[in-house]
């Protein structure tokens, strides 16, 4: 592996259009590539990316963003929206002067990345779809709003143990009861609105008719075993995105990137590597193509 250029890790916030600060834990890199933001699950923050995040900046300059509602960043009231949550990641570029970038996120992080390929294709250089999904089906508003009613009704901590058991293999609890217990204390620390909001943002998702049109690399992956975003939602995205890649990661469940930290950071690295050879082909096409 190359030598390291990666710089200092910060943690950082930049207030976006409507004066909701967005947190965000931003790895500098010294190189010229392309930067790449990680988008986590619903109900943790950019500590999800904790085990991946560090391996890849040695390669690019990271942004690990605390979606709305989520971890340090400002939690408003609703509605929210995963289109409200692209949107606020479009600014935090802005905001740091990128015009591109590569954007990849899990679970509700994979949606928001979906969807701001979808709403922002001249910033998207490159796409990663991890135990996600562009729809969650035709009950999806009602069972989100179940979910968003329970959290209020009865408290988050009567919801971990269903959540353990969706994010994480029987033998990964066993085996790695610190990491379990990180995404379950980070769970716990929500707030309860915000996380309601949250849960309604993603019933109310549904790009299915819109995923064709993404035509940058994407990579798409997902346990075998996840019970929350089944593969078969993965081989939807697959099937409709040109080119696209899918991996699917035997006897891991639905947080892959805390399971299988290791397959995801090499399926991130092949993403750069392509989003920056098509980001090279393309500037060389136009160079061409200029009159003399």
């Amino acid at each position: 592996m190359a030598a390291s250029i990666h710089t200092d890790i910060a943690n950082e916030k930049v207030p976006v259009g409507d004066g909701t600060l967005i947190h965000y834990q931003h790895y500098r890199h010294a190189g010229q590539g392309l930067p790449l933001v990680l988008v986590h699950s619903l109900a943790l923050d950019h500590r999800f990316w904790r085990l991946v995040a560090p391996a890849l900046a040695n390669k690019t300059e990271v942004v690990c963003v605390d979606v709305r509602g989520h971890g340090q960043s400002g939690k408003p009231p609703g509605p929210y929206s995963i289109e409200l949550f692209a949107h606020d990641i479009k600014e935090l570029l802005q905001a740091l002067g990128h015009q591109q970038a590569v954007v990849a996120g899990a679970s509700l992080g994979g949606c928001v990345a979906l969807e701001f390929a979808i709403g922002h294709p001249e910033m998207t250089a490159g796409l990663g779809l991890i135990d996600t999904t562009a729809w969650y089906g035709p009950t999806a508003p009602d069972d989100w709003s179940k979910r968003a009613d329970k959290a209020k009704s009865d408290g988050l901590d009567s919801m971990v143990q269903f959540q353990a058991t969706r994010w994480f293999s029987e033998k990964f609890r066993a085996d790695h009861p610190d990491e379990v217990r990180h995404c379950v204390e980070t769970f716990l620390a929500n707030d309860v609105q915000a996380y309601g909001e949250a849960c309604r943002a993603l019933g109310g998702f549904n790009a299915s008719a819109q995923v064709a049109q993404v035509g940058v690399p994407t990579a798409i992956v997902v346990g075998a075993d996840d019970y929350a975003a089944p593969v078969a939602m993965s081989r939807q995205l697959h099937e409709a995105i040109r080119g696209s890649t899918l991996t699917v990661i035997p006897d891991a469940c639905h947080l892959t990137p805390v399971e299988t930290p290791r397959v995801i950071i090499a399926t991130l690295e092949r993403l750069l590597d392509d989003s920056q050879a098509r980001r090279g082909q393309t500037r060389r096409s136009r160079t061409q193509g200029d009159p003399e």
